[in-house]
């Protein structure tokens, strides 16, 4: 299975806010996920848009897989953590109705962009580290 990416500008955070807190105003952007469970709230969103004192693991860079996907295939996630898995590089994996993300550090998206390449997937917009 080979699969387009597109590496989304700019740099995203991870937060974990009290499993009763409301969903933030700040929570906003292209790109957001906000989660409840049991144990917390957690956020993903555009890093800038993050309080400073907001728990949160900053430093982020997005990948987005071509979409729509359907339903019924498998091992997409496998087939694109797999490498990455294999390269060192560790990931935060998104799903939504219509496609997947990826997470990655940004100190490590070169890593992940080679990773990625040589299992034969395509990026549209090779990372610059920044």
């Amino acid at each position: 299975m080979n699969l387009h990416l597109t590496t989304l500008d700019g740099r995203f955070a991870v937060c974990r806010l009290a499993a009763d807190a409301e969903a933030p105003a700040w929570a906003t952007g292209a790109l957001v996920s906000v989660t409840r469970t049991p144990e917390e709230l957690s956020v993903i969103c555009s890093e800038h848009l993050v309080p400073e004192a907001a728990t949160a693991e900053r430093g982020w860079r997005c990948l987005k897989v071509g979409g729509p996907l359907s339903f019924e295939l498998t091992g997409v996630l496998a087939a694109l953590t797999r490498p990455l898995a294999d390269a060192g590089v560790p990931v935060f994996a998104l799903s939504t109705y219509e496609t997947d993300y990826l997470l990655v550090k940004e100190e490590q998206l070169t890593a992940a962009a080679s990773a990625l390449e040589r299992a034969g997937h395509a990026l549209e917009h090779p990372p610059d580290n920044g």
